[in-house]
């Protein structure tokens, strides 16, 4: 498999550093999880990935996360039963080829155009109020 399989809105399995994490200190994700690849942006060194977690745990009310249909969970490869939320409002920043972390795997799903791309233009209105944590 190659790294170009992975790309926006495809969900991958990825050891995701929260942000609360990292400013503890801590500098691994605590476990694979799977994230969704919300923006790949060329660049000569490597490519720039932002990931997005998906949880099980319901997040505050004052954080910027979304439920997942379960019609999106399916076309992600998610476990339809389990209510889960994709968090906007923290990130991951990776390398493509450079990573550590980032195996070149192939996705195991991808949301739709329909759901995903909203929620990234939502997320480039409130980027300056989001948390990012490199990886790279």
């Amino acid at each position: 498999m190659s790294y170009d399989d992975i790309q926006t809105a495809c969900v991958v399995r990825y050891p995701y550093l929260w942000a609360r994490e990292a400013t503890k200190g801590e500098t691994e994700g605590r476990k694979s999880r799977p994230v969704a690849v919300g923006v790949r942006l060329a660049r000569a060194a490597g490519d720039l990935i932002l990931f997005f977690p998906i949880t099980t745990k319901e997040p505050e009310p004052e954080r910027f996360a979304v439920e997942i249909p379960t019609i999106e969970k399916q076309r992600a490869g998610l476990d339809r039963d389990l209510r889960l939320w994709i968090i906007l409002d923290e990130y991951n920043s990776d390398i493509v080829g450079r990573s550590f972390y980032l195996e070149s795997d192939p996705p195991i799903g991808k949301f739709s155009k329909a759901f995903f791309l909203p929620l990234m233009r939502e997320f480039i209105a409130r980027r300056k109020k989001s948390t990012g944590v490199e990886r790279a």
